[in-house]
């Protein structure tokens, strides 16, 4: 008989503490450990060893090994890891490497208990490792995952989110096959004249995250309330009923009213209406101020989705570090799903605000043609203006704008010149 039998019999049955089950899952993932590899080590399986990292306990000699393998973890966590370890499972984990070399120390990465970051791990460990199905899952989930986000944002908020305040009739589709009455001011503008002195490429250029930006944008709380003739107050937000100036700059700057056939008074959105108050001020104002003839309007912040929206900005900024597709593809999913279905959608049954879904749209449409001006105003050509994120320039752009992936950066699509994309 071996003299140390009676020892492991005896040790297999005792209580041997474990670390809390946050600091259990967090060992593995520094470790670089996909859930399978380290339940086949432990003789689990891996939905087991996900029961463990949830809070459930061990026993027997299941939890000596288990007990063993996190106080090796730990030892090697503090100075082995500080650089990111080869992963050793049989799955590759889209997280485990950095095809440019090891991430900076100064990189940002996902505090333990990230939201995002933990159901994005949950998914892959749950499908072995596969990202293409762990993709499929979640953005399939976005919705949900999306609304539970925004709620754990809401936590201790300041203002109290109103799910189904009454809409009025503007806002209301006669038949599911039309809209409602409200404009948001969609470009879609091209130089009319190409001018005959100017040469040189064309620039496409892709404006990163416009939705994503555009959560920061100033919403209505609650119930919308009708006044006719008011002057535009900026502590409110909500749709104003305006006759639209005269615009006479469409030779080289698109109408920030984006391309609209019908004349006469329409509904615009806060987003739009601050817009043209603005070209309207100034020492050189672009256009005369629109007369407002009605609105529907409440009190609004501009904060209301900031923590949500900070949240997902930095997931993915560090999903792009980290060349990270799985967390990339989930967090475009949720933002821009989140708001698409906020409107009349049976995709989303927790948020009802159609009001909200049209002020965000037009914040992005806001923003696009800001950065039209803007390179107007800086001696680039201005060519084209479409959709919610492209912008078509002539001329040096990056003494402009800075190239990159980050929100306030642009990416270069293409270039054309001649008709050719080169």
């Amino acid at each position: 008989m071996n003299p140390f039998d009676p020892i492991d019999t005896l040790l297999a049955t005792a209580d041997i503490p474990l670390p809390a089950a946050s600091e259990r899952r967090r060992l593995r993932r520094t470790l670089r450990l996909d859930t399978q590899s380290v339940a086949q080590a432990l003789d689990i399986t891996a939905s087991t060893l996900n029961s463990w990292e949830q809070g459930s306990e061990p026993v027997g000699a299941a939890r000596v090994r288990y007990a063993y393998f996190l106080s090796k973890a730990r030892m090697l966590t503090p100075t082995e890891t500080s650089q990111p370890q080869p992963h050793t499972g049989t799955h590759p984990h889209p997280r485990a490497a950095n095809p440019a070399g090891p991430a900076p120390r100064h990189s940002p990465r996902p505090p333990a208990g990230d939201p995002i970051s933990d159901t994005v791990s949950a998914a892959l460990d749950y499908y072995g490792g596969d990202c293409g199905k762990a993709t499929e899952e979640l953005v399939k989930r976005a919705i949900p995952h999306a609304m539970r986000l925004f709620n754990h944002t809401r936590v201790g908020g300041r203002y109290d989110v109103v799910a189904y305040p009454p809409m009025p009739d503007i806002l209301s589709r006669s038949s599911p096959n039309t809209s409602d009455q409200i404009w948001e001011a969609r470009p879609n503008w091209q130089r009319p004249d190409a001018d005959p002195t100017e040469a040189g490429p064309v620039a496409a250029l892709d404006i990163n995250g416009a939705y994503l930006s555009a959560l920061k944008t100033h919403l209505p709380l609650g119930a919308l309330q009708h006044q006719t003739g008011a002057p535009h107050d900026r502590r409110r937000s909500g749709f104003y009923r305006i006759t639209p100036p005269r615009w006479e700059h469409d030779a080289y700057l698109p109408n920030p009213l984006g391309h609209r056939l019908e004349p006469g008074p329409l509904w615009v959105t806060e987003p739009t209406m601050r817009l043209i108050l603005q070209l309207s001020e100034g020492e050189k104002p672009l256009c005369d101020p629109p007369v407002i003839h009605e609105s529907y309007t409440s009190g609004s912040t501009e904060g209301l989705l900031e923590k949500f929206r900070t949240l997902l900005r930095d997931a993915r900024a560090t999903a792009l570090h980290h060349n990270d597709e799985v967390t990339l593809g989930y967090v475009k999913s949720m933002y821009s799903k989140f708001v698409s279905t906020m409107g009349d959608s049976n995709h989303n049954r927790e948020l009802h605000r159609p009001d909200w879904m049209h002020i965000i749209r037009s914040q992005a449409f806001a923003n696009l043609w800001r950065k039209a001006h803007h390179a107007h105003t800086d001696q680039l050509t201005v060519v084209r203006l479409c959709g919610t994120d492209e912008l078509h320039v002539r001329g040096d752009w990056r003494r402009t704008f800075t190239e990159g992936t980050g929100l306030n950066e642009v990416k270069l699509k293409r270039t054309t010149e001649g008709g050719e994309e080169n």
